[in-house]
């Protein structure tokens, strides 16, 4: 097995419904935060942690994520002709950084079998899952994930978990994670004893939710073919991690440090807050919209 990661799955095949009408028609991962649809900054964050190879499974009506991601000579040439720098810096996801691979999940079966699906472009090698609607905020973004697939492979790990404290009364929403010790290092892994997928109010064995970004070794899908559907008829990944964990496996959990932090694009709440927090920071238009938001203020 290479001791290079090179590849990554991004499944963006969720319906999207806690984000409707804003989706009814377009998939949430294209949904504009900033001057950038959601999927574009986690193309960016692999593409800059040198995975070259990258296997999008969308789903129905997610024709716009791949029309997205397409090469498009005839505008870069526009773009260039009319001597528009700043736009062409804008397009450079569309340099020639990764190839784009596409397969479709037709049925909604749950995280664990949309990733199932990139066994065979995988191939027996080492990858990365991003999934393709959260963001990652770091500098640069693509830091964590390079720092967690460097300790992947030296520590020859099943799988590496990224990981963020959430308050005690959302851990209901999320695959909670137990690990050795009570707080985890942040920016370092630590091996995870147990995880379970979306724990009842009042039960959850920590307040470590899984934080959207993995590394795993090709024995992920050996435990998904395992791993039977639950009540609703999903796949669901955090149940194949937990058959990792069972077998004495080593999975680790990585905790984002203060600075860092993950983006769910899962609501339209924290889509509001995220695109506020990303157009502040923006360096050609945030000074603009800071000035707004001040004067603003004064009617709130």
């Amino acid at each position: 097995m290479s001791g290079v990661i090179t590849k990554a799955i991004v499944p963006a095949a969720g319906l999207g419904t806690r984000l409707l009408p804003a989706t009814k028609s377009q998939p949430k991962e294209m949904l504009p935060v900033g001057r950038k649809p959601v999927i574009q900054y986690v193309i960016e964050e692999l593409a800059d942690a040198g995975l070259g190879q990258i296997l999008i499974v969308t789903g129905r009506r997610k024709r716009a994520i791949e029309d997205h991601l397409d090469s498009d000579p005839q505008l870069v040439a526009a773009l260039r002709q009319a001597g528009n720098e700043s736009l062409l810096t804008d397009m450079r996801f569309l340099e020639e950084r990764a190839r784009f691979f596409f397969t479709r999940q037709s049925e909604p079966k749950g995280l664990g079998h949309a990733i199932a699906m990139g066994a065979d472009f995988v191939n027996g090698e080492n990858c990365v899952v991003a999934l393709g609607d959260s963001i990652i905020w770091a500098d640069p973004p693509s830091a964590p994930l390079q720092a967690m697939m460097k300790a992947h492979i030296e520590l020859d790990a099943a799988a590496m978990v990224v990981v963020e404290t959430v308050p005690e009364a959302d851990t209901f929403r999320y695959g909670i994670v137990s690990i050795a010790g009570s707080t985890p290092p942040p920016g370092e892994p630590v091996r995870m004893t147990d995880i379970i997928e979306k724990p009842p109010a009042g039960t959850a064995p920590s307040t470590l939710a899984v934080a959207a970004r993995y590394v795993f070794s090709p024995l992920i899908f050996d435990a998904l073919a395992r791993t039977p559907a639950d009540h609703r008829g999903e796949v669901q990944l955090t149940d194949a991690i937990r058959q990792l964990i069972h077998m004495g496996k080593p999975v680790y959990a990585w905790a984002l440090p203060p600075d860092q932090r993950r983006y769910d694009i899962g609501n339209l709440e924290s889509y509001f807050y995220a695109f506020i927090d990303f157009v502040l920071a923006d360096e050609r238009y945030g000074y603009l919209v800071r000035k707004y938001i001040k004067a603003k203020a004064y009617d709130l």
